[in-house]
């Protein structure tokens, strides 16, 4: 396993991350972390670990600068600018693209909260380059029109104790037209997945996603 430390130097913004890469890795999920995250989630890096075991390399950033972090500790605003967050993944898409570490692989992207709305987004977006999207307790719904824009397969993980994210899913899942897509249920998972074995679960369907999804193309 090679891994480290990185800068993405984007248009607006030098943002750090954490790229891990296991041998003969393939592909590379991008994470996009949800409201008040960081790259330091204990929960995307559980699942960025469960990723890598299963030899898909993974890359974890910051969507936001210190400074902008320490506006959005007061204001809480930046963590909800969907539009901002989408820019700032779409770059780190790009990079994985042009770095030559990641040239060539197939490129996945995991969204938590409202980061799986920018995951959704920049996969509109980016459609020759995004491959797979798996969103965790994500809010779909925020990434707006670019829903009927997505091509990717678009795995949707909820818990069962989170009605209202799930009825939020659920909306979102009927506007997908044109990308595979299916909507997962944990049982006994809150918001948050902090039940026993329960982000165990979302982590093994995730790979199962990625590692079919990645591996076999669909071609939107």
């Amino acid at each position: 396993m090679d891994t480290a430390n990185v800068t993405l130097e984007l248009e607006d913004a030098a943002l750090p991350g954490d790229l891990a890469l296991p041998d003969r890795p393939g592909g590379v999920v991008l994470f996009a972390h949800g409201s008040g995250s960081s790259r330091h989630s204990p929960r995307n890096r559980a699942v960025a670990a469960g990723l890598n075991r299963a030899g898909i390399g993974t890359l974890l950033i910051d969507l936001l600068t210190a400074r902008e972090g320490e506006v959005d500790d007061v204001t809480r605003e930046l963590r909800f600018d969907i539009g901002l967050l989408t820019r700032r993944l779409i770059g780190a898409v790009d990079w994985l693209a042009a770095d030559s570490r990641t040239a060539g692989l197939p490129i996945g992207l995991f969204g938590a909260s409202t980061g799986a709305a920018a995951a959704l987004a920049a996969a509109a977006d980016r459609r020759e380059r995004v491959g797979a999207v798996v969103s965790r307790g994500g809010r779909p719904d925020m990434a707006g029109t670019a829903l009927e824009r997505v091509g990717a397969p678009v795995l949707m993980i909820v818990g069962a104790r989170d009605p209202e994210v799930l009825r939020l899913n659920d909306d979102a899942a009927g506007r997908m037209h044109h990308a595979t897509h299916r909507l997962e249920i944990v049982p006994g998972a809150s918001h948050l997945f902090e039940e026993p074995g329960t982000l165990e679960q979302a982590t093994d369907m995730a790979v199962r996603w990625f590692g079919h999804y990645l591996k076999n193309p669909v071609t939107a």
